[in-house]
């Protein structure tokens, strides 16, 4: 299997994003964005996914993280869709329930070339320190319209809204690495009976 990996820059007038990605990684990490919850939760995504992830952001933080957090997720999408390539292969549906403590979460992914999401998480409170969990809706929300894929987060259970947000970023890393994971009974072919995804 080719190298799996991807580069992408955005740039606007607001933002300015470069994403760099290896899905065939151990974990390795480089996030410079200024937001610092946002590269603790992209970090679970990594050391879980196994997905090496290097971010770099520069935005108008001044204002708010509104546009940062949403381009880091539409620029990590389309690197996705960059580094997965026409899908050969591929397992395409991952899913993963995670627990930490009190909150558990579940997560499916369907790289199914449809933009979807189904974000079913109500936090106990509306910030984690300077965070505002809105946000993470926004993330998800870039990220499922620019990786083309079908994507359901739901929060079974939690009171801590740090918690909750860890539990819901480990569940995506884990089971984006079961999607993208190489299927040894799938080689060459497109996970579809339409021939394509």
């Amino acid at each position: 299997m080719t190298a799996r990996t991807a580069e992408i820059e955005r740039n606007t007038s607001e933002t300015r994003i470069r994403v760099g990605i290896n899905l065939d990684g151990t974990g390795l990490t480089t996030f410079e964005t200024g937001v610092p919850f946002l590269d603790h939760m992209m970090d679970q995504i990594a050391r879980h996914g196994l997905i090496d992830l290097d971010v770099r952001a520069d935005g108008d933080l001044h204002i708010d993280a509104h546009h940062t957090v949403e381009d880091i997720g539409i620029t990590l999408g389309m690197a996705f869709d960059q580094a997965v390539g026409d899908k050969k292969g591929i397992r395409r549906y991952g899913h993963s329930y995670v627990p930490l403590d009190e909150a558990l979460s579940r997560v499916v992914v369907d790289f199914s070339g449809r933009p979807g999401l189904s974000y079913e998480v109500d936090y106990p409170r509306g910030r984690i320190g300077d965070f505002d969990v809105d946000l993470f809706g926004e993330f998800f929300r870039g990220f499922v319209n620019h990786a083309k894929v079908t994507l359901h987060i739901d929060n079974l259970k939690g009171r801590n809204a740090h918690h909750v947000a860890e539990t819901i970023f480990k569940a995506f890393g884990r089971a984006l690495r079961m999607a993208v994971e190489p299927d040894a009974r799938m080689q060459g072919t497109i996970p579809s009976t339409k021939g394509s995804l």
